[in-house]
């Protein structure tokens, strides 16, 4: 078996290697004169783990590019982050179901496939092959447990990640709650812990993915008001998009922390170890 992966997981895929104890392929990467994207492998194996995440349309048309030069041989796909995949639905006549056309792309020459914390577990049904989704939930709390925070409040930013927000908070024991928004007038919302306090303590803010930041930042200025000691972030995914890194610093965020399936400057803990363990099964 080895590991190959497009230019944007390059990083991942040799950590992903490393716990397999195997190697990866090498990749020549380039464009045509007219733009179009161009790859050769390396020395193939009769099994290997395809790695990319679809994090813009090149990203996507690399990956479809690997799958077709990986001919002939056993492939395990693995997604650590699947772009489109927050379009789930159809709200107008005449929009796409995003979701469901990238997920269509993958069937022939990949025997299943992995997705990191999908963001909506419906989407897996729209693969031709077998799917794993797997959660790097405990993988946030080892990280939040190494940074040596005295009673941190696990937070979810809504009630709909509370679930994520119980599975980070498990790890070490810590409480945990979701953030909820209340409109106090037509341009003032409040936003606080459900239950508990936040006071006199720091409090750690867990998600899937941090897009924008927006929602983020507000809470994090909302809880400093409240007492909280310190406001950090850590999602799964670090999309990142618009300033947001920016945005959360300015909402005085202490730090901000992803895994390395967006490969950022602030990716702090691997989805490696996790997608090998899926790998072997």
């Amino acid at each position: 078996m080895k590991v190959i992966s497009t230019e944007k997981s390059q990083i991942l895929a040799a950590r992903i290697a490393t716990a397999l104890n195997t190697t990866v392929v090498d990749v020549k990467f380039s464009r045509f004169p007219d733009g179009e994207l161009y790859l050769a492998a390396g020395k193939l194996d009769d099994e290997t783990v395809i790695v990319g995440s679809i994090t813009d349309s090149d990203a996507l048309i690399q990956l479809l590019l690997l799958i077709d030069a990986c001919e002939g041989s056993k492939n395990h796909l693995v997604l650590p982050y699947m772009g489109y995949a927050r379009q789930d639905k159809r709200f107008r006549d005449g929009e796409p179901i995003s979701a469901r056309a990238i997920a269509g792309l993958f069937g022939e020459g990949i025997k299943d496939c992995i997705t990191v914390n999908i963001h909506e577990p419906s989407v897996l049904n729209y693969f031709k092959v077998p799917v794993t989704n797997i959660s790097l939930a405990g993988d946030i709390g080892d990280c939040i447990a190494s940074m040596g925070l005295s009673d941190p409040l696990i937070l979810a930013p809504d009630d709909g990640a509370l679930a994520f927000a119980e599975s980070v908070a498990s790890k070490g024991g810590w409480d945990y709650d979701h953030l909820e928004k209340t409109r106090l007038s037509g341009v003032e919302v409040k936003m606080a812990p459900k239950k508990l306090c936040a006071a006199s303590r720091p409090v750690v803010i867990v998600d899937d993915i941090i897009s924008t930041g927006g929602t983020i930042a507000t809470a994090s200025n909302m809880l400093y008001k409240q007492g909280a000691t310190d406001v950090y972030a850590i999602c799964v995914h670090g999309v990142l998009i618009g300033g947001a890194y920016t945005h959360l610093k300015v909402g005085e965020v202490r730090d901000i922390c992803c895994s390395d399936t967006i490969e950022r400057s602030c990716s702090r803990f691997s989805a490696a170890k996790s997608i090998a363990a899926a790998i072997r099964g």
